[in-house]
């Protein structure tokens, strides 16, 4: 093992010990909103609330059980699409979708199979470890922080811990993220093979699938030379439909991107010969979610996801 190995094989024991120390509360920030959804809430107005303040994902409460009853996130809207878009490809059939309620698209979920919602949770005043090790266990994009009213009993929602959070309070507060130098090619860490691709042309129906099937949160888009030029992102579909007009469904995925909202926050890339010290930099800096890793003419190579980024720091701990 070389000495940048040996140093990178260091590192990763300091920020894993830094994870142990902290509690996920500790990962908040001073001030923050959190918006809870009723699971007697209608899908069309979910949608809208969703779009309205910018958030792609909310935890729901059951409030005749008076209880957290798990997150809702845009997978549960591209599970029930796929699903029913394939069962009768009519949009009026589709708009029936808007007349559930959260609690029915449950039902729905359940009926076709779809990945059971994520109910996963952890106290806000365990260790960070925890709620890292719960995410890649689970393979969750984040997590609910739950505590217990000590006098009633009732559970109460404290906030939703993302993996972005958890790598950005890494890059803030721990040094060792400049110690990570070895290059991705040389590390047991990304997507390389098999790569799910989208064109501009291509039905934004298709792309649903795509984003059903392989269960991703994103399809990088590419030209008929393989090269990068932009990424279709389930949020997208959001956007699409907030309305209920599933006929924008039926929409190219150039179609489509014409009418993503201005505060898209681009397209990020690398390269295979780049660092994790560059990545949690860019992380501090920038709202990423994951890279596209390109060759210098832009050529798609792989995908770093920051649950590749996660998995990898806290790997022995598994």
């Amino acid at each position: 093992m070389t000495d940048i190995h040996e140093t990178q094989k260091g590192a990763l024991k300091e920020i894993q010990a830094f994870i142990r120390s902290r509690t996920s509360y500790d990962v908040l920030p001073t001030s923050f909103r959190l918006i809870v959804f009723d699971v007697t809430l209608f899908v069309k107005t979910s949608l809208s609330l969703l779009a309205l303040n910018n958030i792609v994902s909310a935890p729901l409460w059951d409030s005749e059980a008076n209880r957290f009853a798990g997150l809702l996130t845009m997978a549960d809207f591209v599970n029930v699409i796929k699903y029913y878009y394939q069962s009768s490809s009519v949009p009026e059939t589709l708009a029936e979708i808007d007349k559930f309620r959260l609690l029915g698209l449950r039902e729905v979920e359940r009926k076709i199979g779809a990945i059971p919602p994520e109910t996963l949770h952890v106290h806000p005043m365990h260790s960070l470890m925890e709620a890292c090790l719960a995410m890649s266990k689970s393979r969750a994009r984040r997590v609910p922080l739950i505590d217990v009213d000590g006098e009633t009993g009732s559970e109460m929602i404290v906030s939703v811990l993302t993996q972005y959070r958890i790598l950005k309070f890494i890059s803030m507060n721990c040094k060792e993220t400049s110690m990570l130098r070895v290059p991705l090619n040389e590390l047991p860490i990304g997507t390389w093979t098999n790569l799910a691709t989208s064109t501009m042309n291509m039905k934004v129906f298709a792309v649903i699938q795509i984003l059903a099937e392989k269960a991703i949160s994103a399809v990088p888009i590419v030209n008929d030379e393989g090269i990068l030029i932009n990424v279709y992102e389930s949020v997208d579909v959001m956007h699409l439909i907030q309305d209920g007009d599933y006929n924008n469904l039926e929409l190219t995925v150039g179609e489509a991107l014409l009418r993503r909202p201005s505060n898209f926050a681009g397209v990020h890339t690398c390269r295979d010969t780049d660092h994790l010290d560059g990545i949690f930099d860019a992380i501090k800096h920038s709202r990423v979610h994951r890279l596209f890793v390109v060759s210098e003419d832009f050529h798609l190579k792989g995908i770093l996801s920051l649950s590749d980024i996660l998995n990898y720091i806290v790997d022995d701990q598994l």
